[in-house]
């Protein structure tokens, strides 16, 4: 068990570097502990300090589970923060599936692209199905590679000076 002991704690320290960019000296880590009435739970400090306001604190529960606690505020913040985190990822998608497909006017497409996402009720979009289909419907925002054919035999030099 004092084993067990010894690489729980290695494991909240590894937990607090990586949470915590301030080093914060002392986490707080809590243990769950039964108690007489089968309601309640009693909370034993096992380190830190109970005026620590530095989070996550760390809790233990009665099966050696570790668990993190968080004020809402927090909390709300880590959330925001994930939203956020995965409208760029998605813009970023959009983005190279416009790039894809040779826009004349990125901005224009973007629009495009924007106004059919806000209509759409999907969830999972297939960007590139979607600016396939602004491509077919908009074939003006688009650069065309058949427009630039040149007849046989000529080249680009050639037919730039005339």
């Amino acid at each position: 068990m004092e084993f067990k002991k010894r690489k729980e704690f290695k494991m909240i320290e590894k937990i607090s570097k990586n949470l915590s960019p301030t080093k914060q000296k002392e986490q707080t880590v809590l243990e769950i502990l039964p108690s007489e009435e089968s309601e309640a739970k009693v909370l034993r400090l096992k380190s830190g300090s109970w005026d620590n306001t530095k989070e996550p604190w760390l809790v233990y529960d009665e099966n050696d589970k570790l668990h993190a606690l968080l004020s809402i505020e927090t909390l709300s913040k880590m959330i925001e923060h994930f939203k956020e985190a995965e409208q760029e990822a998605l813009f970023l998608k959009l983005e190279k599936s416009i790039l894809k497909h040779l826009p004349l006017d990125f901005h224009d497409v973007l629009s495009v692209a924007m106004e059919e996402l806000n209509r759409s009720k999907k969830k999972n979009i297939d960007f590139d199905s979607l600016i396939a289909k602004i491509k077919k419907e908009h074939p003006n925002l688009f650069l065309d590679l058949k427009d630039l054919y040149l007849p046989e035999g000529s080249s680009i030099i050639s037919a730039s000076t005339r």
